[in-house]
């Protein structure tokens, strides 16, 4: 017992599920506690019950797994593009001295810009249908990713570039067997991380134009007071993110092996 409260202590896997179940069981007898007996109005906080039943609803008349795929694709459009920009722009300015000095400060100064104000530009630049909304989605992904690629590539140490130089080899062998490995290994982490940000700034884009999503649908269902489809879609989102995670995780292992090889 005393392994379960040890200060950074490991618990093996199999008892690690067990005590996960329990604490999801555990929150949901919670909920359904505190919104039994009419203690809570369901339209301040639903029942389990009444969540499970709006998946129902939400599924034939408002179209959910549609709605979804629609939001998944969007998502995975604005990713592609977000890391196909970030991640050449972050080895060139994290490489060269001149290019970090050029636009570093400027790059970094950009997570601060408010992506929800942007709306509005993004609206001018590329209209209202779902280009605008890839490209909204890839620029708030771009903002946080591509100072992390270009600080991954300052985080390469000296002693594999010197190593790599004493065995004869040039700048691109240099750029090609040491930086873009270990810095791949690195960012693909950071990928895995920043996938929530796309789902935190879905509603926004998909209320442009509403040509359907979960974003969309999140919105109508609050403004019909529908807090328990809110509830629903809200579950639906932390599924299918807990889903990517698991395919990032399998990802990983694949093709950084390398990574979880024992130190032992």
């Amino acid at each position: 017992m005393n392994q379960y409260f040890k200060i950074k202590g490991k618990i093996q896997p199999s008892t690690s599920v067990i005590i996960e179940i329990a604490g999801m069981v555990l929150l949901i007898c919670i909920w359904f506690f505190i919104t039994s007996g009419g203690r809570i109005q369901k339209y301040i906080l639903p029942s389990p019950i009444d969540v499970l039943y709006s998946l129902k609803e939400l599924h034939y008349e408002d179209f959910l797994i549609r709605n979804a795929l629609f939001s998944i694709k969007l998502n995975f459009l604005g990713y592609i593009e977000a890391i196909c920009i970030s991640v050449p722009l972050g080895f060139l300015i994290g490489l060269y001295p001149f290019f970090r000095s050029l636009f570093g400060r400027y790059i970094n100064a950009m997570r601060f810009v408010p992506l929800t104000a942007m709306t509005g530009l993004f609206i001018a630049w590329f209209g209202i249908e779902n280009n605008m909304k890839v490209q909204f989605l890839s620029f708030g992904i771009i903002v946080y990713l591509l100072p992390v690629v270009a600080q991954r590539v300052l985080e390469v140490e000296e002693v594999y570039v010197q190593t790599i130089y004493t065995l004869g080899a040039n700048s691109w062998k240099t750029i090609r067997h040491v930086y873009i490995p270990y810095v791949f290994s690195k960012i693909f982490d950071d990928i895995r991380v920043l996938v929530a940000i796309s789902w935190t700034y879905i509603i926004v884009a998909e209320l442009i134009n509403k040509s359907g999503g979960i974003g969309a649908l999140i919105f109508t269902a609050s403004r019909q007071s529908r807090i328990d489809k809110v509830f629903a879609i809200l579950f639906l989102i932390i599924a299918i993110g807990f889903i990517q995670d698991k395919i990032f995780a399998w990802l990983d292992k694949k093709l950084f092996p390398f990574k979880y090889v024992s130190s032992k």
